[in-house]
């Protein structure tokens, strides 16, 4: 559990730098800075998913408190305007702490109160309580909702677009501030004094960071008020829907429950709970009874390579194999040409079909759900079908030029586009051009063909395996060919369309070795791993380029060119710890478990850093690998608690760090 002491939280430039997240499994959330002073446009008291799980849409933009005493008035608010912060509201913070939900803890002349955020699994509802803890004497609480209404990634500015009428009825306020989206706030025991107006110029550093625009208006419909005395404990609903009868006490106590059940039958490890409370935010609904991974948090939606990758650690590792069971058929559904679609897109438009891996990746993940689950008869009736398509699209020829060649490899790629998990484009400018032969590609390839074969054996068809398991072996034996740099001691990036070698030392190679079926093992396997962890390992992941190499970028930061210049230059990923400490453990065997095991332990001061209990997509090349790109990873929360279930690698708070270990770890730094 993350706890932070008023000299952060007063310290406005620290405080910013931590942040919350609710989810409610459609895709919505509910989130800002720990200050709750937003810094980003994807802030919001509650971000509704108007078609679950996409057309996010910042409904209630804050909730801006003032507590009003005998002694004055005192605003709980924090905003930045400029480079001036008006209220400075944390400086009444003396405590925020994230174990099942995020809270705060204020004292204000005498009254000490305690805030918790919570989001409604299943529903677009987000509730606030606040309890009050001590106060000398009765006091007023005004509550000020300020509404943006519009999609996550605008702005919203001053115009005839907002919709003042509104219902006030039986404590519940309602609104269509868009004119077509409901927003309900039922502030029980309040008075509500109408006063439309707009606030300007809420300014956004993050955004202002990114190179991006960053100042918006919000407009707020009036002002709640309540009585509160100690003892009290104020229940407040913000819906899409009319909370009625509901009390936000009863919905607290459900959704407590809901997820502790979701840590019942795990181990008695903090970093354990954390992860498998953090896996709960990504999987969310999509058609019906359908499931899929919401990418990233706070602007991805569900991508197909993120999914597949993530589908493990998030839903097998956390004893979900139902839901695992729903993600697979709900893309089985989207395949088009042999593909599945690299994401789906908000507004309405189709999927786009413009990735190789993603695909590739859906192989591997039934491979998992049918060794965790044995549920043949799903897999065989409604996955292998799927699977011979995919395989027959691929051997024919797809999108994209996307096809098997003369050597059994697989080729990929057209000028311009990016079909790779490294998929960085600026303009017409390809960042990290793969076209032709990726090296962590043939080894999806090849994993996909040993697993179709098993399953075709599985499923009584032995004539038809064994010539999938000859194409598997042309495939293995032209790799070995081709791809080894012996120069190097490791494996070629890429081959490109001319048969001419990329030697960038790249994490991807790891692939050759860490999927069920390795493409390169001993000596070979050794020297590669030996590499990568002497060039690229650090403690919250793997460098995407050396710090040699001239295109080496340290810092990830600045304006879209610039960040997507660095973006795999260097730039280190959270998710790629999975496939190194599998490549630890096949290579190095019990030392590796050892290693892997302190690999955890140094990873695990970053779940108490950003988005406390959560994973951050990227972090600077540069040590001290400052956290960046979204808050919260899907692939990076999966990949980090899969290894530790799958190998046991728990480590107790206080664990001790393998001396020798860290001294190579300090030597890469």
């Amino acid at each position: 559990m993350l706890e932070l002491n008023e000299t952060t939280l007063q310290n406005f430039s620290a405080a910013r730098e931590f942040e919350w997240l609710e989810t409610n499994g459609l895709g919505g959330y509910s989130s800002s800075s720990v200050t709750h002073a937003h810094t980003r446009r994807y802030h919001g008291i509650l971000v509704a998913a108007t078609r679950p799980p996409v057309e996010r849409m910042v409904l209630l933009s804050k909730m801006e408190e003032t507590i009003v005493t005998g002694n004055g008035v005192f605003e709980l608010g924090c905003n930045q305007f400029g480079n001036t912060v008006i209220p400075k509201g944390n400086q009444f913070l003396l405590h925020f702490s994230k174990k099942i939900f995020p809270q705060w803890e204020y004292e204000i002349d005498g009254v000490v109160l305690k805030k918790t955020i919570f989001m409604v699994h299943g529903e677009n509802t987000v509730a606030i309580i606040y309890d009050v803890v001590k106060s000398p004497s009765p006091f007023r609480m005004e509550i000020l909702p300020l509404v943006a209404a519009r999609s996550y990634h605008s702005l919203n500015h001053a115009g005839p677009q907002m919709h003042w009428d509104y219902e006030w009825h039986e404590n519940i306020f309602h609104n269509k501030p868009d004119g077509v989206t409901n927003l309900y706030i039922k502030v029980p025991n309040a008075n509500f004094t109408a006063h439309p107006d707009w606030y300007y110029n809420f300014n956004y550093s993050e955004e202002k960071n990114r190179g991006l625009d960053y100042e918006e208006d919000l407009f707020s419909h009036g002002i709640f008020s309540v009585s509160l005395k100690e003892g009290d404990s104020l229940g407040i609903i913000i819906s899409t829907t009319s909370p009625g009868e509901l009390q936000a006490h009863d919905l607290l106590a459900a959704e407590n429950l809901r997820r502790q059940i979701l840590l019942n039958d795990q181990p008695s490890d903090e970093v354990i709970s954390t992860l498998v409370l953090a896996a709960d935010q990504f999987i969310v609904e999509r058609d019906e009874d359908l499931r899929t991974v919401i990418a990233g948090y706070h602007w991805f939606t569900d991508w197909a390579r993120d999914t597949m990758i993530s589908l493990a650690g998030l839903a097998l590792s956390t004893g979900r194999p139902e839901d695992a069971k729903k993600i697979l058929s709900a893309f089985a559904k989207t395949v088009s040409m042999g593909m599945l679609p690299n994401r789906f897109q908000d507004e309405n438009r189709p999927p786009e079909y413009n990735n190789v891996d993603g695909t590739l990746w859906y192989f591997i993940a039934v491979h998992k759900y049918l060794r965790h689950t044995n549920d043949s008869k799903f897999v065989l009736d409604e996955i292998l079908p799927v699977l011979k398509e995919i395989i027959d699209w691929h051997f024919r020829g797809t999108r994209f030029n996307i096809h098997v060649d003369e050597d059994g490899l697989l080729y990929a790629g057209e000028t311009g586009m990016q079909l790779t998990w490294m998929d960085a484009k600026v303009g017409d400018w390809v960042v990290t051009p793969r076209m032709g032969k990726p090296v962590e590609i043939q080894a999806l390839w090849y994993n996909a063909l040993r697993i179709f074969a098993q399953l075709l054996e599985l499923n009584n068809q032995d004539a038809d395996a064994e010539m999938v398991h000859a194409s598997a072996e042309k495939a293995r034996e032209s790799f070995e060919m081709k791809f080894w740099f012996e120069e190097g001691k490791y494996l070629f990036d890429n081959i490109d369309d001319h048969g001419i070698p990329d030697a960038s030392l790249r994490p991807n190679q790891i692939f050759a070795v860490s999927l069920p079926y390795s493409l390169i093992t001993g000596e070979k396997a050794a020297s590669l791993l030996n590499i990568v962890e002497a060039s690229l390992y650090t403690p919250v992941g793997l460098r995407t380029l050396p710090e040699t190499d001239s295109r080496y970028a340290p810092v990830y930061e600045g304006d879209v060119k610039q960040r997507d210049s660095a973006y795999h230059q260097g730039t280190v990923w959270s998710w790629l710890l999975g496939p190194y400490i599998d490549t630890v453990v096949k290579v190095r065997g019990v030392q590796g478990m050892n290693e892997a095991r302190n690999i955890i332990e140094a990873f695990r001061y970053h779940l108490d850093e950003a988005c406390p209990g959560s994973v951050s997509e990227i972090f600077d090349g540069a040590p001290p690998h400052h956290p960046r790109g979204c808050i919260a990873q899907a692939w990076g929360v999966a990949e980090v608690l899969r290894v530790i279930k799958e190998y046991n690698l728990v480590v107790q708070e206080g664990g001790q760090l393998n001396v020798e270990l860290e001294k190579k770890r300090s030597t890469s730094l």
